[in-house]
Parts: C-alpha cells; structure tokens; sequence
C-alpha cells in the first residue's frame, strides 16, 4: 500500500538541507515539506521555554499539511525538545542525535570523540548522554561553535573568517587527541570542506543528516510508509521570517530543487 503523503522537515533555518540534501540522494520519489525557523534563527541562545514552544508551533504546523512523519533537521531541537515531546504525536519524529551518536561509537578507534554543536545542544550533553549510553567507556569532549550558524546561514562556506572560526574551536580537540568529529548541528555539514581541510586525514568526519535519512528508511520500512504512488512528488519550502535570504542561500546549497519560498506566521504569540 504504502503512503504518499508528504515527509515534514524542519529547523532554524538553512542547516536542515543538509537532511534535505541526502533525502534527495537516498529517496528521490518522497514529497516534502520543509519549515525553516528564519524568524528565530540561531537557535543556540535560546531558552529551553522558547525552545519547546517554536517546536510545538512548527510541528503543529506541518501536521496541518498532513505530513507521514517529521524529521527533526535540528540539533538543538533533537538534543532539547524531542526527547520530553516524541512520544505525543501519533506519528514517527525523528532526531539526528541519536543517529550520529551510533555512527560515532561505530567509527572511533582510541575512543576520543568531539562533538561541535550549538552552546544549546552543549549545555544538554545529549550527544555525551546518547554516545556513553551506548559505550560508557567512551570520552566525549563537546565544543560550542556560536560563528558557525550565523556563517552558513550568510552563505560564507570558504571565506577566511570561515577557516579560522574553524581553527578556533576545532584545534583544543585536535589537541586532545580526537579521532572521530560529530558535526552535532545539521548547518554545519555545509562546512564540511573547510573543516575536513583542517582536521586532515586521521579524523572521521560524521554528518548526522546521512545517518538521520538511514534511520528515517528502516523506520518507512518497518511501517509502510514509503512513497509508492506514480505521481510526481512535490517539495515545498516555508520560512518564518526572511524568506528572500532563504531562497538565496538555499539554492547556493542545493540548487534549484527550491523553486520559491514561502513566508507564513505560524506564531500565537
């Protein structure tokens, strides 16, 4: 039978093209829906409070345009708001901590990961929480990387502040002898070059959105829930707030698989 409805995305801003990204490559025949959160974006200064009520607004939304599931392009989102509220909808959400904390414990080799995420998703210590719960003898050093939103979303992927916000707080891990570097904010894979460029060779860099589309396949499996209808699909884009700088910088990321935009208000308050 299957199921050919729409799948819903979302996150502050342009990150979550980066699961768009690998959806495209892993399943080209899924419509989707995907919210970017522009008008509060960058999440990692939030409250938790303002946090939970973007997530519920923006969910709330997308179960408005009937979506088959819901992934969580977020990692804030994924290492705040989804653990206290995924088990209130009917229907599957999915995060990227959980998928990129497995591929981790998969990789390392001398047991020394880093985790670069928003100050947000360290302060929560989900991705220590999620690697330990399933290796405790693990160490796990986590670093906040407040540049690297604001970078992305501005489309500077290269530039020469780009590297060296890079070297800034990706050197103390290097130093502490990593040899796996969880990329725990799905905007930060559009850095993926720089950062790889910097590391070298002897450190595996893991994208969680990858990880993410793979665990979103097992679970469509699982529950019939892939697309197999012959009608084209169909991809929307929505934003909150300045959808023009979307537009730009989302085609800049992924081509012209974003046609247009559009701005809603979704917010009560």
């Amino acid at each position: 039978m299957g199921d050919n409805r729409p799948i819903g995305i979302f996150d502050s801003g342009v990150g979550g093209l980066t699961v768009v990204k690998s959806l495209l490559e892993k399943l080209p025949q899924e419509s989707f829906i995907y919210f970017g959160d522009t008008a509060h974006v960058p999440y990692g200064s939030k409250s938790e409070q303002e946090l939970m009520r973007y997530a519920r607004e923006i969910i709330a939304f997308l179960l408005d345009q009937d979506v088959k599931a819901i992934i969580v392009a977020c990692g804030t989102h994924s290492s705040i708001t989804l653990p206290r509220i995924s088990e209130q909808y009917d229907i599957p959400l999915l995060g990227v901590v959980k998928a990129a904390a497995s591929c981790a414990v998969k990789t390392t080799h001398n047991g020394k990961i880093g985790v670069v995420a928003t100050r947000a998703t360290v302060n929560s210590r989900a991705y220590t929480g999620e690697i330990q719960r399933l290796d405790s003898s693990l160490k796990v050093y986590e670093t906040a990387c407040p540049q690297f939103v604001p970078l992305v979303e501005a489309g500077k992927l290269e530039e020469e502040e780009t590297r060296e916000a890079v070297s800034e707080y990706l050197q103390p891990l290097l130093d502490l002898g990593i040899d796996s570097l969880v990329l725990g904010c799905t905007h930060y894979p559009f850095l993926t070059k720089v950062i790889s460029d910097f590391t070298g060779e002897g450190i595996e860099v893991i994208d969680p959105s990858c990880k993410t589309v793979d665990q979103a396949i097992d679970i469509f499996s699982r529950q019939d829930l892939f697309n197999q209808q012959d009608q084209a699909c169909f991809r929307k884009f929505y934003v909150s707030g300045n959808d023009e700088s979307f537009y730009n910088v989302g085609r800049l990321l992924i081509g012209d698989t974003i046609k247009e935009v559009h701005k809603v208000r979704i917010s009560k308050a």
